[in-house]
């Protein structure tokens, strides 16, 4: 995990982008029923990785949006009766996207490659934004906001409420908060990008946790590869001496379905896919 503040996006697209969010979420619930998530659709407000009625929920509304590319935007899922709202999203998507292809040349030349190496293997950039509520809670004690797991992404940028304390990451068996730096950006390591480095980055485990006194919200951006891109240890991760080969192949799109298709349990998924080295 990695705090940004010089990022180079202005706070007014940050300002609009929380204003935009806080007004869809401050509609009444029919009005906001009208984007409902379709069957086999991720996009729309609703909730996902729900795989049972006896599953406890996270306390957390939520709404997703395909951002990038902009051909694969579903409209019917946006509320655009809303004066700013698809203004607000496109700027703060194309700016945030300026900052993971940034984070993507650096990671590259970490992982032996050129600048653009990453971008080239997962062919098309895709991105997805989620944009969260988490609304004040009587008993924070009892239910989490979202529960533990980690982004079946390749990089997530999240853009955390500037006064409440709600993300915690795992380290060492230990929950630590992470407080909010007034327009700065969490960037989260990925499942993919794990699994890409044979583990030498590490997606990370994390929760959101509930507000007794006040509602919260949090703006989640998921840069992903194409569909069909196998994933696995890139060559320049793996030698026959020190770096054996931690992960098996998987399609990407599988991949993700194994994700979608079961509860938040922290990084479960990540461990099915490690090879035993014995």
């Amino acid at each position: 995990m990695k705090l940004i503040t010089n990022h180079g996006v202005e706070e007014k697209v940050l300002h609009k982008m929380k204003a935009a969010v806080t007004d869809f979420f401050e509609l009444p619930l029919e009005e906001k029923k009208k984007y409902a998530m379709a069957a086999n659709d991720l996009q729309g407000y609703g909730q996902i990785r729900v795989v049972s009625e006896q599953q406890k929920l996270d306390w957390c509304d939520l709404m997703i949006l395909v951002t990038l590319p902009p051909e694969n935007r579903n409209f019917k899922f946006w509320p655009l009766t809303l004066p700013s709202f698809k203004e607000a999203v496109e700027v703060y998507s194309k700016e945030v996207q300026m900052i993971i292809e940034e984070m993507y040349a650096n990671l590259s030349l970490l992982m032996r490659m050129d600048r653009d190496g990453l971008k080239r293997l997962q062919g098309e950039l895709k991105q997805t934004v989620r944009l969260n509520y988490y609304p004040t809670c009587s008993r924070p004690d009892l239910v989490l906001g979202v529960s533990p797991h980690s982004d079946g992404s390749a990089l997530t940028l999240l853009l955390q409420d500037d006064e409440i304390t709600g993300l915690q990451i795992k380290h060492k068996e230990e929950w630590i908060p992470v407080e909010p730096i007034p327009n700065s950006f969490v960037v989260n390591i990925g499942d993919v990008i794990e699994i890409l480095s044979n583990g030498m980055y590490n997606s990370i485990e994390h929760r959101a946790i509930t507000n007794e006194k006040k509602a919260r919200i949090s703006i989640a951006a998921f840069a992903m590869p194409n569909d069909e891109l196998e994933i696995g240890p890139l060559d320049s991760m793996v030698d026959d001496h020190h770096l054996c080969r931690m992960y098996k192949k998987v399609k990407y799109v599988d991949y993700i379905r194994q994700v979608l298709a079961r509860k938040m349990e922290g990084k479960a998924l990540t461990d099915l896919v490690k090879i035993e080295n014995k």
